[in-house]
C-alpha cells in the first residue's frame, strides 16, 4: 500500500484512482486529522460481500468444506433449479 499525504493526493487524485483500480493498489491517505484509505469499488464491494457473507452463522465453514469436494463430484450448475 503506497502512503501519501492529504496534499500530494489532491493534486494527484486521479492517478491515485486510476491506480486503485488498475492495479488494486490501495493508497493510505494521511491527513492532520486522521488517515483514510482509497481502493476500488470493486474492491470495497468484495470486501462488504466478503463481510456479509461471514455474518452468516455456518458459511465460512460451508464454503471451506465446498472448496475440498473435487470439482468432478460437483452437479453441473445447470442442473441447479435457483
Amino acid at each position: 500500500m503506497s502512503t501519501i499525504n492529504i496534499t500530494n493526493a489532491r493534486k494527484d487524485l486521479y492517478n491515485l484512482v486510476e491506480n486503485a483500480n488498475r492495479y488494486h493498489e490501495p493508497a493510505l491517505i494521511v491527513g492532520k486529522k486522521g488517515n483514510a484509505v482509497l481502493i476500488s469499488e470493486d474492491d470495497w464491494r468484495a470486501i462488504q460481500e466478503t463481510l456479509y457473507l461471514d455474518s452468516i452463522p455456518g458459511m465460512t465453514e460451508s464454503i471451506l468444506e465446498g472448496a475440498k469436494t473435487a470439482l468432478a463430484d460437483c452437479i453441473p450448475e445447470d442442473s441447479v433449479s435457483w
